[in-house]
């Protein structure tokens, strides 16, 4: 099959189009034909060695977010028959193999893909709709009528976070840059916050959530958004010093976060989609032979909702 390999640690440039033997599913994997796959900052940051190389070894197959068909179904499996449709974020943060033509995983590693939803539409949702339904749901366990402050809110993840929370009945404050804020708007935003021109620990306060995207000085400022015995959510802890020590200071909760393979949530999501509440912002798509525009697309961060690799058949 044709795959785009990550031969060193040097960013997009090294990856290459290649041809490696197709995966074959064990007991309870299922064996999916890729149609398509999505791409996500993590992936950028995989490639430059910046994320996951303790676990990965190269060379490695790119890519975590699939979307297809069944193609064969491993002893045990009862979840799936050939011919169904599924997407799903296999073996993170171990190597998937997305950027494939196939791929082989654990069938409660992935869903069923709802009806009026295309295979680009599910590729693009796994890993940044698991994101935000983890940290919004599992995580922070937001409940009606609560204020959530999202930061990067046009973002991959944050413009499903944004969708997913109003759809909980939260009060949605987005974060995003001037030029992006009738698009946040746009995914059921209450208020959004241009965080290029004042800190936005000095403009919004009182939250009972908030989902933090970023790390350093402005992950830690944002604890100050919180009301007393509020969450903050960091996807970005592990570069947030002192995160810990300033929310026991400030009579606030903060938590590590990272995204786990889970078909419930998956379903949860596909069911928010089913019913219309829920939907992917598509900013581009690539042929698989492209993979490396699109990672330095995405490492450039500015896009708004996802990005998507076509893999041709």
């Amino acid at each position: 099959m044709r795959a785009i390999i990550q031969h060193e640690w040097d960013g997009p440039d090294s990856v290459r189009l290649a041809e490696v033997a197709e995966p074959h599913p064990a007991p309870t994997e299922v064996k999916v034909r890729v149609h398509a796959a999505g791409v996500n900052p993590v992936d950028y940051y995989t490639s430059g060695g910046l994320a996951y190389n303790r676990v990965l070894d190269l060379p490695f197959i790119h890519g975590w977010d699939v979307a297809g068909v069944v193609e064969e179904v491993g002893y045990g499996v009862s979840r799936f028959q050939v011919g169904d449709r599924v997407f799903g974020m296999p073996w993170f943060p171990r190597q998937a193999g997305g950027y494939a033509e196939f791929v082989a995983a654990p069938s409660r590693h992935f869903a069923s893909i709802p009806t009026g939803l295309s295979v680009a539409e599910a590729a693009a949702l796994p890993l940044a709709g698991l994101t935000a339904w983890q940290m919004l749901i599992d995580v922070a366990r937001l409940t009606p009528g609560q204020r959530v402050l999202i930061s990067a809110a046009a973002g991959g993840v944050g413009h499903l976070a944004v969708q997913i929370a109003k759809a909980r009945g939260a009060y949605v404050i987005g974060t995003a840059r001037a030029a992006k804020h009738d698009f946040v708007r746009s995914m059921g935003a209450d208020e959004v916050v241009d965080y290029t021109t004042t800190p936005v620990h000095e403009i919004v306060s009182d939250v009972d959530v908030v989902i933090q995207m970023f790390g350093g000085a402005a992950g830690r400022d944002a604890l100050h958004c919180l009301r007393p015995g509020g969450v903050l959510v960091s996807a970005q802890a592990a570069w947030t010093p002192g995160l810990f020590d300033r929310a026991r200071e400030l009579d606030v909760h903060a938590y590590d976060y990272l995204v786990e393979p889970d078909a419930a949530g998956l379903q949860s999501i596909a069911a928010l989609a089913a019913e219309g509440r829920l939907r992917v912002h598509l900013a581009a798509q690539y042929p698989l032979s492209e993979a490396a525009q699109a990672l330095k697309v995405i490492g450039d961060g500015r896009t708004s909702g996802k990005l998507v690799l076509a893999v041709e058949q």
